[in-house]
This record gives C-alpha cells, structure tokens and sequence, in this order.
C-alpha cells in the first residue's frame, strides 16, 4: 500500500508569498521522499501550489472534492486522481482514509475545521496518525496560545496538546510526521464517483 500524507490547506494564496513557497515546499517533500499527496483538490491557492510542486517532483497526487465545486473551474484537472464526493462531510472522511498522516498548513476556517477534526478524533482514540501543523511565519501562535489556555483551564488535556507537532520549517515537520506513519489506514470509505480526464485516473 502506498503511503500519503492528507496535506490541509486553502483555496486563497494569503498576503504573503511566503505561504505559497512554503506550501509548494511540503509538496516537493513529499514527492521526493516517496509519499503521494491528498488534498482537497483545487487548483487555486496554497492547494493548488502543493499540488502542482509535488506533480513537478514526480508524485502522486490525489484530490478530494465536493460535486458542488465540479461545475466550475476549482477542480484541478491535471493530478493523478480526482475523487469527487457528495459533500463537505465525505470530503473530510475520504482524506482521512486516504492517508497515514497529517499535516495543516496556513489557512481559513476551513482549513482550522480540518485540522480540529483529526485532532478530535485522535483525542476520542479513534485514530493514532501523526497530525503536523506548519506554523509559517508565525501564522498559529494565537491558536497555539489559545490551545494552551485550554489546558491551563481543564478543556483540555496536555497529552492531546502534544499530538499535534508544530514547526515553523516544513522538513523539521515532515520529518516528525513521517516518524509516526501507521502501516495502513482502518476507515470505510464514503461512496465516490471518478472525475475522469486525459490525465485523471479512476478513483479506487
């Protein structure tokens, strides 16, 4: 079984060119040390640089996306694979079973929703991958403030703090994250139809 890592991430590309940098960083990693790519399947933002340099690297790519973005120019169309879903729902749970890790990168709310639910979900013990969060350029310090006032009150517990490594460099966190990887990937699969262009394949 091929080993990926979900990368999450936004439509947007941020204020900084940094974000973009960075995020087509984690893709050309990932490529280069064997692992394919899930995400969310656009071709715009930082999904779109993540995307495109791990292409450019020579690896696999597969992208998850809503039937409801479909009709319009959101779907990237030149990945490996192109998993269209019936909603946001299945989006998140398809990613999740496509993969061995995880890792968030800078992004908006729904990025944050992403990244709280596998949070969650490692909390509950209904998963034991690893969970990176790249804080670039200082873009989480406030959640991560907010995460340890958590703690400091009893919401949360500092074990479940710890599950998520967070590194301001993508190698030092890839590298935390690839040390974890579970062998395979223990969740059923929602329903999905295959986009299929000249160089999209079948979803499997």
């Amino acid at each position: 079984m091929k080993k990926r890592i979900t990368v999450f991430c936004g439509s947007s590309t941020g204020n900084d060119p940094r974000y973009l940098s960075q995020a087509a960083a984690v893709g050309t990693l990932l490529a280069e040390r064997g692992f394919g790519l899930v995400y969310g399947g656009a071709r715009y933002g930082t999904m779109g640089a993540v995307a495109d340099a791990a292409l450019a690297a020579g690896g696999e790519v597969i992208g998850v996306i809503p039937q409801h973005f479909v009709g319009g120019e959101a779907p990237h169309r030149g990945i490996t694979q192109l998993h269209v879903v019936a909603d946001m729902h299945v989006r998140k749970a398809r990613m999740i079973q496509l993969s061995q890790g995880f890792i968030a990168l800078p992004g908006g709310a729904g990025t944050l929703e992403e990244l709280f639910e596998v949070w969650t979900w490692a909390h509950l013990g209904m998963h034991t991958k690893p969970i990176g969060l790249l804080d670039a350029n200082g873009y989480y310090r406030l959640l991560l403030q907010f995460a340890d006032h958590m703690v400091t009150e009893g919401f949360l517990h500092q074990h479940s703090r710890d599950r998520v490594h967070v590194e301001a460099d993508p190698v030092t966190l890839l590298d935390k994250v690839l040390m974890e990887l579970e062998p395979e990937s223990h969740y059923p699969i929602p329903a999905a139809r295959s986009l299929k262009s000249p160089a999209v394949s079948g979803a499997h």
